[in-house]
């Protein structure tokens, strides 16, 4: 599609969580390109408003950026009571937070603040506005998967739970809201380099993709597919779950995540 289409589509205003670095980042870069107006969503508003002041000034658009923490129990309220005026047509399901530690050693507050920003988080925004697209007949709804979402995953075991939860959510969305003209699609990028491989101290793996490769995917294959893996060696990595033994595929990514990780370290990422 071409910008003119893009903004027919998913106009007026594009709503991106986790927007101030990464993926949320290369989101926004992207879809200011294509002349849509943005929601910039995190909870540094510092680096909100440098992207917003430089995204508005050369693509002229319009940018509001939102502090906000997702995992607060309000979080929503407090949303619509800034941007209840205006009309969202592509949603980006982007923030996350992940841990790498085993599941014992872990803290249960990190894991409770894991769970409603992966999970919780993405379910409401997405019956809100998803909700107003279809009565309108037309939107976009991305959710950020990744791959370790389509294995258990020693020493991450939250993480990629909750992975599998965005995974099987917009799968599922993919259909209910696809008769209603709203398009919805799992992104799963593999090792990306972002501050999640800075802070949580774990390498990204031998093959790492870029923000930009991984946003580009998912904007590319938005409405063409209900699920998206980025990277060929990714696609065959999550392929392995099919046709090998869970235990060992179980085995693979404990070993996997040993190698690239640090099992006994414990360390978060929010955007």
């Amino acid at each position: 599609m071409d910008n003119e289409q893009w903004q027919a589509k998913y106009g007026d205003y594009a709503l991106i969580t986790g927007a101030s670095a990464g993926i949320g980042l290369a989101f926004a870069q992207q879809l200011a390109a294509k002349g849509l107006n943005l929601i910039l969503i995190a909870r540094r508003y510092s680096k909100l408003q440098t992207v917003a002041n430089d995204l508005s000034s050369k693509y002229h658009i319009d940018i509001l950026p939102v502090e906000l923490d997702l995992t607060r129990h309000n979080f929503m309220d407090l949303l619509l009571q800034k941007i209840n005026h205006l009309k969202i047509g592509l949603l980006i399901n982007n923030a996350g937070r992940g841990s790498i530690a085993p599941l014992i050693q872990s803290d249960p507050t990190v894991l409770e603040q894991l769970v409603k920003l992966n999970c919780l988080a993405p379910t409401l925004l997405t019956t809100h506005f998803g909700r107003l697209m279809a009565e309108r007949g037309q939107g976009g709804i991305i959710f950020l998967g990744s791959v370790v979402g389509y294995h258990a995953s020693p020493y991450i075991a939250a993480y990629s739970a909750s992975k599998v939860f965005n995974i099987y959510m917009a799968e599922a969305l993919w259909y209910e809201l696809g008769k209603q003209g709203v398009d919805v699609l799992s992104l799963s990028p593999g090792g990306t380099e972002t501050e999640f491989q800075r802070v949580s101290n774990m390498s990204a793996g031998p093959l790492v993709a870029t923000p930009k490769e991984v946003a580009m995917l998912g904007l590319k294959s938005l409405g063409k597919k209900a699920s998206v893996v980025h990277g060929w060696h990714n696609k065959i990595w999550a392929f392995f779950n099919r046709v090998l033994p869970r235990q060992w595929d179980i085995r693979l990514s404990g070993y996997a995540l040993s190698k690239y990780g640090h099992e006994k370290s414990s360390a978060n990422k929010i955007e």
